[in-house]
């Protein structure tokens, strides 16, 4: 088992940076997520570590080992790919077992091994079967399976559920987060899916344009974010953002959107005030705005008339799009609403879990 170290990695491809300064300790036994949209380094990343890419400038270490000059084959890594990469004529058990064939091991813990990691992805009855006769998640499965007889000391895994549809997606999430469970190895995880990155990880690097945004844990971040951009790319449906001007009024302090105005809780008093009079971008989540009828208890609730332009039924719950004047944002709200498309609607905001954006840094204030 093994930590993983990125100290003060640079990757230029000519004048274009693809990562720029990333400088991470990975704890040992840890499952670390890269996230971050299509371009933003994450590939890069894990393929620097990887030995697969050159870095341009800093050092990757595994463990104490200085990695930058050894070969892939010579690092103790195995990485699982977005494409399956089978060998059509050989059974599900040769896949598995083909690179430790290359390795010259002893064909009794050749065995072993397969079958170990057949029964810990419930692929036992499948070894003797060709690639064709399997299905998307079983071979994403013999993929999984052909790293773990490896038994590296760090897991590499690079979108491997984008080709899954959406139901094996969430059912080999599981599977994945129990085999980190079960194996207590390091896993670093590529993914620009954020419920991915939100149920899997114990820490999530969200990266943009190869720059590391922030880094915390799934609930910090989703929390506590940084800036904008980690607020907007966290959660799903995506943080609404409103500019507005914050105005001072008998010792209050409200956020004044034009069509609305909001008075702040007296705990985020002291850290707005030095931005009274000021613009500034205003987040809330969309779990935070409710139908004024189906109120939660316990909130200080502010209320906000808006127009439903559009409704989205999901079963326990209903996606409502609405406008404040010319904004629309988007609201989830109790399926017993009576919110209806063109209606005039009363809502509330919990103003407990509001969030405030400096305009020009957009840096979170804090």
């Amino acid at each position: 088992m093994a930590s993983i170290t990125y100290e003060h990695v640079w990757k230029r491809f000519g004048d274009v940076v693809a990562v720029e300064d990333l400088d991470i300790f990975i704890e040992d036994k840890e499952f670390l997520v890269f996230v971050g949209p299509s371009g933003c380094g994450k590939s890069t990343s894990l393929r620097m570590l990887a030995g697969l890419e050159e870095i341009s400038e800093g050092n990757i270490f595994i463990g104490d080992r200085l990695v930058n000059d050894v070969p892939p084959k010579d690092r103790n890594i195995a990485m699982v790919f977005q494409s399956y990469a089978l060998y059509p004529h050989m059974s599900v058990y040769d896949n598995m077992a083909f690179g430790l064939k290359l390795r010259k091991t002893p064909k009794n813990e050749i065995q072993r091994r397969v079958q170990e990691a057949g029964g810990i992805l419930g692929i036992e009855n499948l070894l003797d079967r060709k690639p064709k006769q399997l299905s998307g998640g079983q071979r994403q499965r013999v993929a999984l399976g052909r790293a773990i007889v490896r038994e590296p000391a760090v897991f590499l895994m690079d979108e491997p559920l984008s080709n899954l549809d959406a139901k094996l997606r969430v059912q080999t999430r599981a599977e994945i987060s129990k085999l980190h469970q079960r194996l207590e190895t390091t896993f670093i995880y590529v993914t620009h899916d954020q419920t991915e990155a939100m149920t899997m990880g114990s820490r999530i690097c969200v990266l943009r344009d190869g720059i590391m945004m922030q880094i915390d844990s799934p609930q910090n971040l989703y929390d506590n974010p940084d800036n904008v951009f980690v607020a907007g790319f966290i959660g799903s449906p995506a943080m609404n953002f409103f500019d507005v001007t914050l105005v001072e009024q008998d010792g209050d302090l409200y956020v004044d959107g034009g069509s609305f105005r909001l008075k702040l809780p007296p705990e985020k008093l002291d850290v707005a005030r030095p931005y009274a009079g000021k613009e500034v971008v205003f987040g809330v989540r969309p779990e935070d705005v409710h139908d004024r009828d189906f109120t939660p208890p316990n909130i200080r609730a502010e209320p906000m008339t808006s127009t439903v332009d559009v409704t989205e039924l999901m079963g326990n719950e209903i996606f409502v799009y609405l406008l404040t004047g010319q904004k629309q944002y988007i609201a989830r709200f109790d399926p017993r609403t009576h919110a209806r498309v063109g209606n005039k609607v009363d809502v509330v905001v919990n103003m407990d879990n509001i969030h405030l954006f400096d305009r020009d840094t957009e840096q979170a204030i804090r």
